[in-house]
Parts: C-alpha cells; structure tokens; sequence
C-alpha cells in the first residue's frame, strides 16, 4: 500500500499543532503562564508557555510536522 505524501503531511502537521497548542494550555491552567525557558523555545523562536506563546507554537508545530511527515513519508 502507498501512502499519499501531502495527506501523510498535512495530518503530521495538524496533529503535532494541535499537540504543541493543547499541551502548552494544559501547563497553562495547572502552573500557569510563566516566561522560563522551556525546550521548544530552543527550536521555535517565539514559544513560551503563554497564551501568545501557545499560538506561536501552533504555526511553528503545523510546519515542523507537515515538513517532518513528508520527509518520513
């Protein structure tokens, strides 16, 4: 079976968007915003556990994994 390279990507893309996106919320409500560098700050410039932060890692996810899905596909 061959998989389709643009659907493979794009899921990878919205999947690890929406991940990024929710985990930084759930760090949010539990710890709370907080401007300490975490480890995807080292690769998303921009991110940090903050609201405006959330939606930044949410472009910078959508893009790391439609890149990342089409190169493992």
């Amino acid at each position: 079976m061959k998989l389709n390279t643009k659907a493979f990507a794009l899921t990878c893309g919205i999947f690890w968007a929406l991940s990024v996106f929710v985990i930084t919320w759930w760090v949010i409500v539990f710890y709370g915003s907080t401007r300490a560098p975490t480890f995807l700050a080292w690769f998303y410039f921009g991110y940090n556990i903050s609201p405006l932060g959330s939606v930044i890692g949410l472009v910078w996810g959508f893009f790391d994994g439609l890149i990342s899905g089409a190169v493992f596909c």
